[in-house]
């Protein structure tokens, strides 16, 4: 898709995709093409499919997680 404006990750102006999440106007180089997400919001959302590791959790401080 083309579309007109400054990337607004890097302020260059050959953007080239909009972020299906956020909506941003961003260039090739920020875009990632499989997930159809800007590179700000691609590592949010993580990989379809993608299994996150026990010590990847993000908890609160005082939070942890018993299994029984």
């Amino acid at each position: 898709m083309s579309v007109t404006g400054l990337c607004e990750v890097c302020q260059q102006p050959d953007v080239d995709h909009t972020c299906d999440r956020c909506g941003r106007l961003v260039c090739d180089r920020h875009f990632d093409e499989e997930t159809g997400l800007c590179v700000e919001c691609a590592p949010e959302v993580g990989r379809p499919g993608e299994a996150q590791d026990e010590g990847d959790r993000d908890y609160p401080d005082g939070v942890d997680e018993y299994q029984f």
